[in-house]
C-alpha cells in the first residue's frame, strides 16, 4: 500500500520535565554482555572480552514482555532518545542535553505516538559510540590505554546482535516493534532479516537495504578530513592537548548539508548576508547566513562527539548491503526472509536515501509477497526530515503501531 502526505513542518516545542507528556528525568542505564570468558564475536572475526551498554528505558514491560518496542539511533545520535538526562550535569561532553530532552521526545512519551503508558520502549548506543558503549575511546584491557584504531572494525550487523544479547539479558524474547531513521533504519532492516520471527513489525524511516555510491563518497571525504587533521595523530590523540577537532568539524559540515535539501536551505537562508552592507568584503571569515549556521552546528558537534567513533560509525553504515549479506546479492532473494510487517518511509527531498530507492526496496518486498506498507512524505526538509517533521512522522507511528497486525506464521492478532 502507498500513500503521499504533504503536512507543512511544525517545529515541536520541548516538553518540560514536569508535563505530564514527557517521560520526566531520565537515567543511562548500563549492563556488560561479555567477559573474558564469554567474548563478544565480531563480523569481522575480533573478539572483545569487555563491552558494556548504555541504553534508557521508558515506561513500564507488560507482565507477558509482549509490548517492547526497540529504538535504534542514527549515527550521531544516541540512547537517550526522549526526555531530560539527569545525568548530564557535570558531564561536559553531555552539557547540551541540559538544554534539549531526547532526540525524538517529540514522539515518544505518555500520550505521544509511541506512547509510554502502553509501550515499553528501549534503546541502546551502538558498539563503537562515544556515549557510554564501549567504543574506540574506551580503555583497552590489553594495553590500559584507549583503543583508538586498534578497535576493531564493526558492522551494523554487529549492533544488532548486541541489541538481541542485551535484550535477551534484560530477559526480551519477542519485539512488538523496531523502529529507525537513516542509519537506525539500516539497523531495522537487519533486525527484520536476521531475527525474522522476533519481531512484529518493523518500521524504516530515511533509509533503505544499502547507501548509495553518491552516499559513500560523502562519507569517504568526511572520514578523509578527520584523518588528514595535523592533530589526528592516527587516532591516538586522546592524552593530547588537542585532537582532530578541524577536522571533524569540517566532516559535519560536509555530513549537515547532506542532511538538509536545496529547497529547504534557500528558505531558511537563501542568500542573506551577516553584514547588510555587501560592499564590506571581510576576507574568508563568514559572510553567508548559511556559512555561520554550518559553523555553529560543527562546533556543538564537536565539544559532545568522538572523531574516532565517527569513522567507525560511518563505515558500519557504507558496509551495510542487505542484499549482499542475506540475498547473494539478490534482494529479492534477502527480501523472503522477511517475516515482520513493514513500514518503509521515504521523504521527498532525502537525497541520500531517495523516494525511488525505497521504491525498489518495497518492491522487492511485494515480489516476494511479503507485507508491506509504503508512505512518501512531501517534505522541504531533506534526509533529516524523519527527526523534525515530527508531526507526520508522529501520526504515521501511531496509526502503524496501533493497527492490528497478523502474525504470518499464526494466524494470530499481534
Amino acid at each position: 500500500m502507498k500513500a503521499k502526505t504533504d503536512i507543512k513542518r511544525t517545529v515541536h516545542k520541548y516538553d518540560p520535565p514536569d508535563s505530564l507528556s514527557s517521560v520526566g528525568m531520565t537515567m543511562p542505564k548500563h549492563l556488560s554482555i561479555a567477559d573474558a570468558a564469554h567474548p563478544f564475536k565480531l563480523e569481522c572475526g575480533a573478539k572483545l572480552t569487555e563491552v558494556d551498554v548504555e541504553y534508557e528505558t521508558y515506561g513500564e514491560l507488560s507482565e507477558g514482555k509482549d509490548n517492547v518496542i526497540l529504538i535504534c539511533h542514527a549515527l550521531s545520535g544516541d540512547a537517550h532518545v526522549a526526555g531530560w538526562d539527569a545525568a548530564a550535569k557535570g558531564h561536559p561532553e553531555r552539557k547540551w542535553r541540559l538544554t534539549h530532552p531526547g532526540w525524538w521526545d517529540a514522539v515518544i512519551g505518555p500520550g505521544k505516538p509511541i506512547d509510554t503508558e502502553r509501550f515499553f520502549v528501549i534503546c541502546a548506543n551502538v558498539l563503537g559510540s562515544c556515549y557510554g558503549t564501549t567504543g574506540p575511546a574506551s580503555i583497552e584491557p590489553a594495553t590500559g590505554k584507549p583503543y583508538g584504531l586498534r578497535f576493531p572494525k564493526v558492522t551494523v550487523g554487529d549492533w544488532v546482535v548486541m541489541e538481541k544479547t542485551l535484550l535477551e539479558r534484560l530477559g526480551i524474547t519477542r519485539l512488538y516493534a523496531v523502529i529507525g531513521g537513516s542509519l537506525g533504519g539500516q539497523q531495522a532492516l537487519e533486525w527484520a532479516l536476521r531475527y525474522p520471527r522476533v519481531l512484529g513489525k518493523c518500521i524504516i524511516m530515511a533509509s533503505g537495504p544499502k547507501l548509495s555510491a553518491q552516499g559513500l563518497g560523502f562519507n569517504a571525504v568526511a572520514r578523509n578530513a578527520i584523518m588528514r587533521d595535523v592533530n589526528f595523530a592516527n587516532g591516538d590523540y586522546y592524552s593530547n592537548k588537542k585532537g582532530p577537532d578541524n577536522g571533524l568539524a569540517v566532516a559535519r559540515m560536509l555530513a549537515h548539508i547532506t542532511y538538509l535539501s536545496g529547497k529547504g536551505m534557500d528558505f531558511k537562508f537563501g542568500r542573506e548576508r551577516l553584514d547588510k552592507q555587501e560592499d564590506k568584503r571581510q576576507g574568508f571569515e563568514a559572510e553567508f547566513s548559511v556559512e555561520s549556521y554550518l559553523n555553529h552546528q560543527s562546533k556543538s558537534f564537536v565539544e559532545r562527539f568522538d572523531a574516532d567513533s565517527y569513522l567507525y560509525i560511518t563505515r558500519a553504515m557504507d558496509y551495510y548491503d542487505a542484499a549482499s549479506a542475506w540475498g547473494d546479492g539478490d534482494l529479492r532473494k534477502a527480501c523472503r526472509r522477511l517475516h515482520a510487517e513493514l513500514m518503509v518511509v521515504s521523504f521527498s527531498s532525502d537525497w541520500l536515501y531517495p523516494p525511488a530507492e525505497a521504491r525498489e526496496f518495497v518492491n522487492a518486498i511485494l515480489a516476494e509477497n511479503k507485507p508491506v506498507t509504503y508512505v512518501e512524505i512531501q517534505s522541504e526538509s531533506g534526509h533529516d526530515a524523519f527527526l523534525v517533521d515530527t508531526v507526520p512522522v508522529g501520526r504515521l507511528l501511531r496509526a502503524y503501531l496501533l493497527a492490528p497486525g497478523i502474525n504470518r506464521r499464526s494466524g494470530a492478532i499481534v
